[in-house]
């Protein structure tokens, strides 16, 4: 680990949290479902993917993947709205929330990943 890398890792937390940061305040408040965090969260899933099948060059790949998706993505969040439902008994949209973001998480996952392959 070098300073060049904590660099890359700092530099792409910057960008991914005020990215992140304004997709969110944009979406969330306009839906039933958190709309701002599903959608960070499953555009970081495809783009990770698609980082992972390029095997990007290490020092891109902690810009843009340690870096830029690490912030731009949440779990915490998500798993605080998902309990949120839960307390207030919104049956419907915990399962609909829940399975968006990990059913169709991990499908794009997997087609970033076989984009991404094409680029190597």
């Amino acid at each position: 680990m070098t300073i060049v890398h904590l660099i890359m890792v700092g530099l792409g937390g910057f960008f991914g949290a005020i990215a992140r940061f304004l997709i969110s305040k944009q979406l969330n408040a306009k839906a039933a479902i958190p709309l701002g965090t599903l959608t960070v969260n499953l555009a970081g899933a495809f783009l990770l993917g698609m980082i992972s099948g390029a095997k990007a060059d290490p020092t891109l790949a902690l810009l843009f993947g340690t870096g830029f998706m690490g912030a731009f993505t949440t779990f915490s969040t998500l798993k605080l709205e998902m309990l949120e439902f839960l307390l207030k008994k919104q049956k419907w949209q915990f399962y609909l929330y829940t399975f968006l973001t990990y059913i169709i998480g991990i499908f794009l996952a997997y087609l970033g990943y076989l984009l991404g392959s094409q680029f190597q």
